[in-house]
C-alpha cells in the first residue's frame, strides 16, 4: 500500500496545538504568536505536509492559477524565440508559492475570445497575462468585462486600467541600424512583424526612424508573419529588387536565420555579399554560420517580473505599479560586416 498522505491533523498532533492553529498558521493569517507559527511551520515541513490546491481554493476563494492565451500554431510554438523561456521566467515565481500555469494556445478571433471566457468560467484562474498586443486591443475590454485581473506585456496604445511590464524594443532596434551604418551601409531594408502587433510596429517604427536621423530612406520595408517562412518569402523579395539591400534586419531571429538560409540559396556570402540582423537572441542564434548579429531581450526575466506583478494585483495590492524591464541591447556576431563596394575600393 501506498503510504497515506498526512492531514492537517497530523501536523496539529505533531505541533500539539489545534488544527485551527494550524490553518491560520498555514494561510498567513493573524492572531497567533510568532514561536508557535514556527512550531507549526516546522511539524509541517517534518510531515512533508504541502496544502491540497483545491482545499486552498476553496478556503480562500481562488483557483491558484494564473492564465495564458498564446495565438499562435501550435506546431511552431515549440521553436519560438519568446514563449518558451517567458513560460520558464513565470513557472519560476509559480512553483514557489504553489500555483499552476493554464495554458491555452488558440487563433485569433472567436476561438481567442472564447479561451478568455474558459479561463474566466468558474473561477479557473486568479489573473491573467495579456501578450502580443494590438492597436485597440479588444481584449482589454473583454478582460474588464469578464473581472479578470491582469497584467498586460508592454503597454498597449490605449486606454488600460491593467499595470504593464514593459521592455522597451526600441533601443535595440536602433542600435542595430547604427552597428549598420557605422560599418558603412547605405540600403538597409526591414523585414517586420504584423503590423496589428503593437511590438511589430514599435520596431519598424525604431528601425525607420534610425535611418531618417542619418539622412537615409529604408531600401525597403517587407511586412511579414515573424515565421522562417515567411522570413524566406520577404528576403527573396529583397534579393529581387534591381538594386537590392547590402544589409537586412529582421524583427526576430526565426525571420534572420531563415532569410540566412535564403541568401545561400541564392548564391550569395553572408556577410561579405548580404549583412543580417535579427532580433530576440535566440539560443540557436550564436550557432548558425555566421553567428547571428541580433538584439538580446530576456524573456525569462520578462516572466519573472509579469509573475510577480500579477500576483500582486491578484493579492489585492494597492496601485500596483508599471515595471520596466532594461532595454533590448546589440550583440554583434559575424553576420554583419562592412558592403561589398567598400570592401573593393
Amino acid at each position: 500500500m501506498s503510504k497515506q498522505r498526512p492531514t492537517i491533523a497530523d501536523v496539529a498532533t505533531r505541533a500539539g496545538v489545534s488544527k485551527g492553529a494550524v490553518s491560520f498558521a498555514l494561510n498567513g493569517r493573524p492572531g497567533l504568536a510568532q514561536s508557535t507559527v514556527d512550531k507549526i511551520i516546522a511539524a509541517a515541513d517534518e510531515l512533508g505536509w504541502r496544502p491540497s490546491n483545491r482545499a486552498r481554493s476553496l478556503s480562500v476563494s481562488k483557483a491558484f492559477a494564473l492564465g495564458l492565451v498564446i495565438t499562435r500554431d501550435p506546431a511552431v510554438l515549440s521553436s519560438d524565440p519568446f514563449f518558451p523561456a517567458f513560460i520558464a521566467g513565470v513557472e519560476s515565481v509559480l512553483s514557489t508559492r504553489g500555483q499552476a500555469l493554464v495554458l491555452q494556445v488558440v487563433t485569433a478571433g472567436e476561438d481567442e475570445e472564447a479561451g478568455y471566457r474558459r479561463l474566466a468560467q468558474d473561477g479557473r484562474v486568479d489573473g491573467v497575462f495579456l501578450s502580443d498586443l494590438r492597436h485597440d486591443d479588444p481584449r482589454i475590454g473583454l478582460l474588464v468585462e469578464l473581472g479578470l485581473p491582469a497584467v498586460t506585456l508592454n503597454r498597449p496604445d490605449g486606454a488600460s486600467p491593467f499595470p504593464a511590464v514593459t521592455l522597451d524594443d526600441r533601443p535595440g532596434t536602433t542600435a542595430v541600424v547604427e552597428h549598420l551604418l557605422r560599418l558603412g551601409h547605405t540600403r538597409i531594408a526591414h523585414v517586420g512583424g504584423p503590423p496589428a502587433f503593437v511590438h511589430a510596429t514599435a520596431r519598424s517604427t525604431a528601425f525607420a526612424a534610425a535611418l531618417a536621423t542619418a539622412g537615409l530612406e529604408p531600401e525597403a520595408m517587407e511586412t511579414s508573419d515573424f515565421t522562417a517562412a515567411g522570413g524566406i518569402e520577404a528576403t527573396r523579395r529583397l534579393l529581387a529588387l534591381a538594386e537590392p539591400p547590402t544589409a537586412i534586419v529582421y524583427a526576430n531571429d526565426r525571420m534572420a536565420i531563415a532569410g540566412l538560409g535564403a541568401a545561400h540559396a541564392a548564391g550569395l556570402s553572408v556577410p561579405d555579399d548580404l549583412s543580417i540582423a535579427g532580433f530576440d537572441d535566440s539560443e540557436i542564434a550564436e550557432y548558425v554560420h555566421p553567428g547571428l548579429t541580433t538584439v538580446r531581450a530576456d524573456p525569462f526575466r520578462f516572466g519573472e517580473a509579469a509573475a510577480h506583478t500579477l500576483n500582486q494585483v491578484v493579492d489585492g495590492a494597492a496601485d500596483v505599479s508599471d515595471v520596466e524591464l532594461p532595454p533590448a541591447q546589440l550583440v554583434v556576431r559575424r553576420s554583419t560586416a562592412v558592403p561589398p563596394q567598400l570592401e573593393e575600393s
